[in-house]
């Protein structure tokens, strides 16, 4: 019988794992041979390989280190901001929500837009010289900032990045809250515990999960930003809001140091994996 199990579950897996070697394998083999390669277009089919060269030159370049410095800040700043403030319109909004659940689709409509969209429409808000923000701030208390300068830039990015995805940490934590059982905060109330106490001491702790999973998430997706800073901002001031992704893009279509770019996607690919490796770490101590 336990044989037979166990068929049952390989013929169930294995257009699963054809799809991920198909899918995922080979691109993953290709990049690995490329990033120790000397390869352009011209040899793309057959590159030469010349060892560590590529990722020598990714470490020691001071660009990427700037682009991992403003990812890692980017990343941690928006994931906190974020799930903080989805986590108090969660609990903030859920009586208004449970009588009046329409309410829930205006509020998802950020994650609706493009991020690309999102950043060239704040580009065009927050122009120097053209953007309406500026000239109503000027007119109104006669200065008005230079939100895309190397100064703000970082600021505003967050402030952009924070506005589109906290919707998506809202929707996560509005189901987590919802899930509590009722029971359990009725008989907290029973005892005498005020609000807050059943908050932190019962609420919190068993929406522990989503919180971690929903911080990882978006600090993964903050990590490797791409499309709307490089709407925004592009790369920067002196390479001043230059993500990793965008370092990787540089490198790949305007210095066409392919290696070199794919060297530095493999870093990112190891980086992304020890943060779900971490993930899964966190979740299986708590099961244990």
């Amino acid at each position: 019988m336990a044989i037979v199990k166990h068929a049952e579950g390989r013929a169930y897996l294995t257009p699963l794992v054809a799809f991920l070697l198909l899918f995922l394998g080979f691109p993953s083999l290709v990049n690995l041979i490329y990033s120790v390669s000397t390869v352009s277009f011209e040899n793309l089919r057959s590159p030469s390989l010349t060892g560590l060269g590529n990722y020598t030159s990714v470490l020691a370049d001071r660009e990427f280190w700037q682009a991992v410095s403003f990812s890692m800040r980017f990343g941690t700043l928006t994931a906190l901001l974020e799930c903080l403030m989805g986590l108090f319109l969660a609990i903030f909004l859920a009586p208004l929500l449970a009588r009046r659940s329409f309410l829930m689709a205006p509020l998802m409509l950020p994650l609706m837009v493009a991020p690309a969209m999102v950043g060239l429409m704040y580009r065009l808000v927050l122009h120097e010289f053209a953007g309406p923000v500026p000239y109503y701030l000027f007119l109104w208390f006669g200065d008005s900032p230079a939100f895309l300068d190397v100064t703000n830039a970082f600021r505003t990015l967050v402030v952009v990045e924070t506005l589109q995805w906290t919707p998506f940490a809202f929707l996560l934590f509005y189901m987590a809250y919802g899930a509590i059982p009722l029971d359990v905060r009725e008989a907290a109330a029973l005892d005498g515990a005020p609000w807050y106490k059943i908050l932190w001491w019962i609420e919190l702790p068993l929406m522990a999960p989503t919180l971690v999973i929903a911080f990882f998430i978006r600090f993964i997706d903050g990590f490797r930003v791409f499309d709307n800073v490089y709407a925004l901002t592009g790369s920067g001031a002196g390479g001043s809001t230059t993500s990793l992704s965008i370092y990787i893009y540089q490198a790949f279509f305007k210095q066409g140091a392919i290696g070199k770019a794919v060297a530095a996607s493999v870093v990112l690919f190891i980086a992304s994996l020890a943060v779900l490796h971490g993930l899964n770490w966190l979740a299986g101590r708590r099961r244990t």
